[in-house]
């Protein structure tokens, strides 16, 4: 009984905050003169956030916020009806913009309000970027759910795209100089090659290599988007040679340089997923390295192709199904591959496939190559989302206007490497006169720019496994 009476105090305490704190929608008249909501409101609703639990507590403020303090649907209602009425009475111009800019006003969810306020408090910008990173987990992992959150998620992600447009945003560079916080925090943020050790790290902003991020005005020295760049003469087939310890540290020979390689790219703030920082970033690092190494001729990415192995085995999974047919691999490959792993359905492939075994059989690796790499080039550039390349990287870096360039067998044979794409990994080279038109091809007529070498791979795949 206890319990149950308190989470009633706490509804209703969150209840009494919400409205306390949530300014209301002035009328469309007094916009420009309402008084703004004291800041002691705003910062209360921080304090009390805060002190919720992550969980369940937040995740029930969050849906009430976006439930209760949304767009008020009558007043909308009302507004279109005098839109449509002042075009249909084909009144003067001044009077439909009126009516418009009415309606635009009200169609303003209450709780932009809060959010503005909350933006403008010290710390305000930072707390909004945990809230959201609140909301965007609890999104996927259904704790908080329906059309008003994922509405109130929405918009704030647009007020943060604003927040955090490039003018706004600072670029950084790392290196062993640099405070050992930010180290720390790069460090801890490496999500695509985790960081061993501090050797490791002292390595990756050592000589040969070079990291940046963005940071923002208003959260100084924090950093919200890194990028890792390793300065190379030619266009690296495998991570191997770029994250592996080499030591001692020698000095750079700049007439070595030729080529840079992005080969990691990491958001440090959930809260930002969405908000395009990424590209800006890619860009100002460019411009960044043409000044100091103008000699540098090629842009180019080494990245992982995160999903492959699991659509790899999806697709083996749905044929075993059907029929005892192997329709992925040609009939002597498939004759191999039943040699090697003595069975000649699909199920062992697959058990080795999940459990990283396969790596172990030099057999198996070699005759898996050939198959692997066309099978690749079709998740790469054949599978698509709404028009669009399925594979989340492969998409970033075609709207950006990169060339699908060439796709490097075993160029990942770390555990995370071997489960997530096969230890393949794939280069989108940033031709700088092209990038403009690629990407407006790509987003326009959804055309991916690739290299001789990943056509033939797809027109192989083509020839011998049929989907």
């Amino acid at each position: 009984r206890g319990l149950a009476g308190s989470s009633t105090a706490s509804v209703a305490g969150m209840e009494e905050l919400l409205s306390r704190s949530v300014p209301p929608l002035p009328p469309y008249e007094t916009k420009e003169k309402a008084p703004p909501p004291a800041e002691l409101r705003s910062a209360e609703f921080v304090r009390y956030y805060r002190a919720l639990e992550p969980g369940p507590p937040r995740a029930e403020l969050l849906t009430r916020l976006a439930r209760d303090f949304g767009v008020d649907h009558g007043r909308v209602a009302e507004f279109s009806a005098n839109v449509l009425q002042a075009r249909e009475q084909q009144r003067e111009l001044g009077a439909l913009l009126q009516a418009e800019d009415r309606l635009r006003y009200y169609l303003n969810p209450q709780y932009r309000g809060l959010f503005q306020h909350l933006g403008r408090l010290e710390g305000g910008l930072r707390f909004l970027v945990e809230l959201r990173g609140d909301l965007v987990e609890g999104l996927a992992s259904k704790a908080v759910d329906g059309p008003h959150v994922k509405e109130m998620n929405g918009v704030l992600k647009n007020m943060l795209s604003e927040w955090f447009s490039t003018g706004f945003l600072n670029l950084e560079r790392v290196t062993w100089q640099s405070p050992c916080e930010v180290l720390q925090k790069i460090s801890d943020s490496e999500a695509v090659h985790p960081v061993r050790n501090w050797v490791d790290m002292k390595r990756r902003v050592g000589s040969y290599r070079r990291c940046y991020f963005f940071s923002h005005c208003a959260i100084p020295g924090e950093p919200l988007i890194v990028l890792h760049v390793a300065l190379t003469s030619d266009i690296s087939s495998s991570i191997q040679a770029i994250v592996k310890e080499v030591l001692p540290l020698e000095t750079e020979d700049t007439d070595k340089i030729t080529t840079a390689i992005f080969y990691s790219i990491s958001l440090t703030q959930q809260g930002l997923q969405g908000v395009e920082l990424g590209t800006y970033l890619i860009k100002r690092v460019v411009k960044e390295l043409q000044k100091e190494l103008p000699q540098i001729k090629a842009f180019s990415t080494l990245s992982p192709i995160p999903g492959f192995t699991k659509w790899l085995v999806g697709l083996l999974s749905s044929q075993t199904k059907e029929l005892e047919r192997n329709e992925l691999f040609t009939e002597s490959e498939w004759q191999e591959i039943s040699e090697i792993t003595g069975d000649s359905t699909t199920e062992t492939l697959k058990k080795l496939l999940n459990n990283n075994e396969w790596v172990r059989s030099e057999k198996l690796v070699k005759v898996l190559h050939s198959p692997f790499m066309r099978l690749c080039a079709w998740y790469l550039y054949g599978e698509k989302h709404r028009g669009y390349a399925l594979n989340p990287v492969a998409n970033f870096h075609l709207q950006n206007g990169s060339v699908m360039w060439r796709i490097n067998w075993m160029a990942d044979t770390s555990p995370r490497g071997i489960a997530a794409s096969c230890g393949m990994m794939v280069n989108y080279r940033y031709f700088l006169e092209d990038t403009a038109s690629n990407s407006a091809a790509y987003l326009g007529t959804k055309q991916i720019k690739a290299s001789e070498q990943v056509l033939s791979l797809v027109s192989q795949f083509q020839q011998n496994s049929k989907l």
